[in-house]
């Protein structure tokens, strides 16, 4: 997708073909800066502290800290400690799980002399993979929102999302937002409502950053203003991404939008998530029990970082001192709450039936 003008992806290999570069997101939107990974500690850090962050993004980035693990000692004991010091980075996604056990399944059996070209290798496919699987979120979504369009007679179509499921989760195009920009691209009118999204502030800071640069029309809104906007009338439909999914299509996803699917029920509107197969966890049956919700440093809820009206990036203290925090990251809707989802291989109900009419290799 574009930043200035520019094609970019999230995620690439430098010149020398050996080390990661990474667009640094905890910057955004007030500074656009590269990071160079050239370890794995490095790429473990980068998971950690969110430098990317998406369930897409967080496989493909552990895949390359696999590659960049193998650079230096190739072997059984180096290939366990990576894999070790990558799982312990973020609890709930669960593309990092399966991007780790896909390098592994790989390396393993081969010779430690050919371990090396083979994770670049694979985590290069894993990269090329996760945008044609985006693309195909795309193709699928963007008819839900042409039938939007033809039923408002061409006027704007208003979609709500909620945290980002765009290019910056993802290795370019997102799974939420993948229709929005085909549907851009095609001429057909959108409007997207962009959720603050607390405490990071992801959909104000990523989501409205990228459609800033790609000329998509938004605005952002704070995360309770969602329900009074579908009550009056002024949602079409609501598009959000998933961490995680279970195999009878409980989605978790970015706290807050089990909030949102509430609302979206209560006022007859459509509530899809765009995610992509490696995110459905098929070993779950209840999100609600069995997903582990990570809980974050509470200084993402008492601080704020922004950019000062003399252009200084300062953090500032929102709470009193005294008081405690919580930070729950993520929350789980059930699927009972879920119009579809909308995958690479089509748009599914959302149980364990209507994936596995599209993953029927799962059964």
């Amino acid at each position: 997708m574009l930043v200035d003008g520019v094609p970019h992806r999230t995620i690439w290999l430098a010149d020398d073909g050996e080390t990661v570069e990474i667009i640094d997101q905890t910057k955004l939107p007030h500074r656009f800066e590269i990071v160079r990974l050239t370890s794995v500690e490095e790429a473990a850090h980068a998971i950690k502290v969110m430098q990317v962050r998406g369930a897409p993004l967080i496989g493909a980035t552990a895949a390359y800290g696999m590659a960049l693990a193998m650079r230096g000692d190739a072997g059984d004991a180096a290939l366990a400690a990576a894999v070790d010091r990558l799982t312990g980075t973020r609890p709930t996604a669960v593309n990092l799980r399966w991007a780790l056990d896909e390098m592994t399944a790989l390396l393993r059996p081969l010779p430690t002399a050919a371990r090396t070209e083979a994770a670049y290798r694979r985590a290069a496919e894993i990269c090329d993979e996760d945008v044609g699987i985006n693309e195909g979120i795309g193709s699928h979504g963007i008819e839900l929102i042409k039938k939007a369009s033809e039923a408002k007679g061409g006027v704007p179509v208003n979609i709500l999302t909620h945290c980002n499921a765009g290019w910056l989760a993802t290795v370019d195009w997102g799974t939420a937002t993948a229709p929005i920009y085909r549907a851009h691209e095609e001429g057909i009118p959108v409007h997207v409502w962009v959720d603050e999204t607390r405490p990071r502030n992801q959909g104000a800071s990523l989501t409205a950053w990228e459609f800033c640069h790609h000329g998509v029309p938004h605005t952002v809104i704070v995360d309770n203003a969602g329900g009074h906007l579908m009550q009056h009338g002024d949602v079409d439909l609501c598009i959000v991404g998933s961490d995680r999914t279970t195999g009878s299509g409980d989605v978790c996803n970015k706290i807050g939008t089990y909030l949102k699917a509430l609302a979206a029920q209560d006022n007859g509107v459509p509530f899809y998530v765009g995610l992509p197969s490696p995110t459905i966890d098929w070993t779950l049956a209840d999100g609600v029990a069995e997903i582990p919700i990570e809980q974050r440093d509470g200084a993402e809820v008492s601080e704020m970082t922004g950019r000062t009206g003399a252009g200084a990036i300062e953090t500032v203290k929102i709470t009193p001192d005294g008081s405690d925090v919580a930070n729950y990251a993520f929350d789980v809707t059930p699927a009972r709450l879920v119009t579809g989802l909308i995958t690479e291989r089509g748009i599914a109900a959302s149980s364990r039936d209507g994936l596995l009419e599209l993953f029927p290799e799962r059964r």
